[in-house]
């Protein structure tokens, strides 16, 4: 019988997992079946469920369900419990496994594919949600200077900056706390850019010949892209790269063989302008 994943989220519509993950199949010469589901806002401890029942073996999760499915599995990952925040699911036993390898994707893309080191820069993380917290902890190792939490909501960022630990170079606060300076690597993990808008953040924060990364992606240049490139950033990069790399860490995690990711990574990018 074929085994069964899927990508779970809302909206889902943009999603690029089934193709990723039908390639990453073809390559490793398995059968599966991947779709993407729709869950509503409130029902998706009720359609991983039925999934699971339905034979269902493994799940991607993205927004809004990340701190869901944390609550939702039985067992996690030691980066997962740090981040408080789940992307994989693995139903192919008796319990619910849970794993997050955004933060490993991310770091994956910006030293490996970009040939960008992180050790020693200045970051600024907009956004304090389930994908911030996958990133947190991934970021820290890499030994940053300093690791700058914005977000609306001044308490979450500081929340979620205490969970570094007091001895990492490592604030939060809200937008109007950042400070002066530059910072060389600016991640957008807010929805914003999903909605066509941009965090409230100033042109001055970008580092000349930085790096500003847009977790989105298959947007194009973004708002918060477009005043990346106007304020003097050295690339700008959207999530593809990321979606990649994290998606061949769930697959070798769910089957056992960690596909080649450069191939989907130049065929699923589109260039921005």
């Amino acid at each position: 019988m074929t085994d069964r994943y899927a990508v779970m989220g809302n909206p889902i519509r943009h999603s690029m997992s089934p193709e990723i993950h039908r390639a990453f199949a073809r390559e490793a010469g398995d059968d599966i079946e991947y779709t993407a589901i729709e869950c509503p806002r409130d029902g998706f401890t009720d359609a991983v469920r039925t999934f699971r029942e339905a034979g269902g073996r493994g799940l991607n999760v993205t927004a809004p369900f990340k701190l869901e499915a944390f609550r939702l599995a039985e067992r996690r990952s030691e980066r997962a419990e740090i981040a408080g925040s789940v992307n994989t699911l693995r139903l192919d036993g008796p319990m619910v496994l849970a794993d997050n390898f955004d933060g490993v994707g991310l770091i994956r893309d910006i030293q490996v594919n970009l040939g960008y080191p992180i050790g020693g820069t200045r970051i600024l993380l907009l956004g304090a949600g389930g994908a911030a917290h996958g990133l947190l902890q991934p970021l820290v190792d890499q030994r940053p200077t300093e690791l700058v939490i914005a977000n609306r909501s001044p308490e979450r960022a500081r929340d979620l900056a205490k969970l570094a630990g007091r001895e990492k170079p490592v604030r939060g606060g809200g937008y109007d706390e950042i400070g002066d300076g530059t910072f060389e690597l600016v991640i957008n993990a807010t929805s914003a850019s999903m909605e066509g808008a941009l965090p409230p953040l100033a042109a001055t924060s970008f580092a000349n010949g930085g790096i500003a990364y847009e977790l989105a992606y298959g947007l194009g240049e973004t708002p918060f892209l477009a005043l990346a490139r106007s304020a003097g950033a050295g690339r700008i990069v959207d999530g593809v790269g990321m979606l990649v790399e994290q998606a061949a860490e769930a697959f070798a995690w769910w089957r056992g063989y960690r596909p080649g990711t450069r191939a989907m990574i130049q065929t699923l990018t589109i260039p921005l302008v």
